[in-house]
């Protein structure tokens, strides 16, 4: 009796395993949802920032306000379908695991200076960049793993910290009420500090002394809290709501397809960067799930499917899409390693993507609930990127390539004014910060001797 119990727990374990097993319905929808909530929040939240740096965003009184509802419904609908393009594959594409796609902050750097300031009008050069960079980062599938030697973990580490350090201001902006506030009396103001300090304090309670889903969803329900604060004190208005239709329909070019030098650099770049965060999460998924190192096809079936559900996305008005990491440690912490269950994930997003009264209540969160949880998200990026470097032989070759990387890329990040007198292009390449930040610590890390100790 022993041995044949002994037995089926380990069959049990095995089919956990195995990324083609599914479990019975009742417990994997609600697995399922668990993957996309843990990543629901991070992936609104760049279209909302860059809705917000264009000028039509939480507290602008622009007209295209809805279109930011709308930017809202895309990210969902998009995370879903190229979430399925993981975990169903189409031909080569997917890496048939686990997988949830979304929106990554570490586009952010890049989108902002590309839309800032120029409303609904730039987003046509902005997804014109996002489209062009998905077909590049499609392309990176077939030759991915050559590219792994010139991104050890010093310039891998840095890259994390440069997208940290350069969105942690807009955290502080949300926080104390966001950009159309400032040089205003409101800007800074208690109740706008409070409810964000309210989705800190309970972040970090539930972090650090709550168990299982409450500490892996510690951001949301951390939002959730300051939300309640923020409606009791009256900030939050549910006009949107009313207004917002129950289907909505994508369109494609929905702000027509521009082409330009910066968007597409920029987001050539970004697809590199993105394409081995996936690699990463790949391995962490088959390690952390079934005990195994990530085999070469799904790796590259994982890329091109970040590629092209980019692609895909930014033809209806979508922000490029990649792998989300904290998928990995719920793989992790739940032992469950089938792709199906995550397919449940990505139905339940697509099915949010196309009600538009979703998005609308999501923007009816107050700026200042929302700073506080980009505050915690932002300081996190920053800090996985310290982790990340801690495995770095700080020598002094390492030092020097650190030291001028950061130096340069935070400082044209802190004063741009220092490149008023180069062509448009440059400037919004070099004032993001990570672009030069990455490319010179790439470089050196290439060209300079190992002997230099």
């Amino acid at each position: 009796m022993t041995d044949t119990t002994a037995d089926s727990g380990a069959d049990l374990k095995a089919r956990l395993r195995d990324p083609d097993y599914t479990p019975p319905l009742a417990q994997a929808v609600p697995l399922g949802i668990q993957h996309v909530m843990a990543m629901f929040i991070s992936n609104v939240t760049p279209a909302i920032i860059v809705a917000g740096a264009a000028g039509f965003g939480f507290g602008s009184n622009s007209p295209d306000f809805p279109n930011l509802i709308y930017m809202i419904q895309m990210s969902m609908l998009f995370a879903g379908i190229a979430t399925l393009f993981q975990t169903m594959g189409v031909g080569p594409i997917g890496g048939k695991l686990p997988i949830v796609q979304g929106t990554s902050f570490a586009f952010l750097p890049v989108m902002i200076p590309i839309v800032a300031g120029q409303g609904v009008a730039a987003m046509g050069t902005l997804m014109g960049g996002v489209v062009i960079g998905g077909v590049f980062h499609f392309l990176l599938g077939t030759f991915i793993g050559r590219l792994r030697f010139a991104l050890p973990p010093l310039v891998t580490g840095l890259i994390v910290l440069m997208i940290g350090l350069a969105l942690i201001k807009v955290g502080i902006q949300y926080a104390a009420g966001g950009v159309p506030l400032i040089g205003t009396e409101a800007y800074g103001g208690a109740m706008h500090w409070g409810v964000a300090l309210v989705v800190i304090v309970v972040t970090l309670l539930l972090k650090f002394f709550a168990k299982g889903m409450w500490s892996i969803a510690a951001v949301l329900l951390g939002l959730i809290a300051g939300y309640l604060v923020a409606l009791m004190l009256g900030m939050v208005s549910f006009g949107n709501v009313g207004n917002a239709g129950w289907v909505m329909v994508p369109s494609p070019f929905k702000w027509g397809f521009d082409i330009t030098a910066a968007a597409v650099i920029g987001m050539c770049f970004m697809a590199v960067i993105s394409a081995i965060e996936t690699v990463g999460d790949v391995s962490g998924i088959t390690k952390g799930g079934a005990g195994r190192e990530a085999t070469d096809r799904e790796i590259s079936g994982a890329t091109y499917a970040d590629g092209f559900g980019t692609a895909i996305a930014g033809i209806f008005g979508g922000l490029p899409n990649t792998s989300f990491s904290q998928n990995v440690g719920l793989v992790s912490m739940t032992g469950v390693m089938s792709r199906h269950v995550v397919t449940y994930g990505a139905i339940f997003l697509i099915i949010c993507g196309l009600i538009p009264k979703i998005g609308a209540i999501i923007s009816t969160v107050p700026i200042a609930v929302l700073g506080g949880g980009v505050i915690v998200m932002f300081g996190m990026v920053a800090a996985a990127g310290v982790n990340m470097l801690s495995d770095v032989d700080w020598n002094r070759r390492n030092m020097v390539i650190f030291a001028i990387s950061l130096s340069v890329g935070l400082g044209l990040q802190l004063e741009p004014g220092a490149l008023q007198h180069l062509p448009k292009t440059a400037q919004i390449l070099l004032t993001s910060g990570l672009l030069p930040s990455a490319f010179l610590a790439i470089v050196l890390n290439l060209v300079l001797p190992k002997e230099l100790d």
